[in-house]
């Protein structure tokens, strides 16, 4: 069972995946909903630092780099256009913004993308954080109903 605990804390890592798809991996495995929840969403959270801090600057430095300079130069256009995406449409509640976009349980409107995001546009560390938290808590619960619930549905149908 560690090794499933595990793999799903990895996953949830992950960029573009988190816990979008840790947390239907860990109901198809049949772990506890709350377990899966706190577990996923610390996984989720725990790169969040380091993107903040240190992903731009990688980032810069590797765009112009052989076989790496059309990844990061992606990387970098992601998180621009994204950041500019949510100061156009929220003015002054970007903060509130930010926490939806990480909430938004799509493919690229995750944790990873809006720290990033954050860091192009020289958010407050603190406020970015919690509202990548809040977003990534607002995920998981969408994703943990949509995902048990649909399994507790096909289990019925049985």
């Amino acid at each position: 069972m560690f090794k499933k605990y595990l793999i799903m804390f990895l996953i949830s890592m992950v960029p573009i995946v988190e816990l979008r798809g840790a947390i239907p991996y860990a109901a198809v495995f049949g772990i506890p909903t709350f377990r899966a929840l706190i577990i996923c969403m610390i996984g989720n959270m725990l790169p969040v630092p380091v993107i903040y801090w240190f992903a731009r600057r990688v980032l810069m430095w590797g765009k112009d780099k052989k076989y790496i300079g059309k990844f990061f130069t992606w990387c970098i256009q992601k998180g621009e256009k994204g950041g500019q995406k949510l100061l156009e449409k929220t003015g002054g509640g970007v903060y509130i913004a930010l926490m939806l976009f990480v909430g938004v349980p799509l493919p690229g409107t995750g944790a990873w993308t809006g720290t990033l995001a954050a860091s192009f546009l020289d958010l407050d560390w603190k406020k970015s954080a919690l509202a990548v938290m809040g977003g990534v808590v607002l995920a998981g619960l969408i994703v943990g109903v949509v995902s048990y619930g649909l399994l507790g549905a096909i289990a019925a149908l049985f």
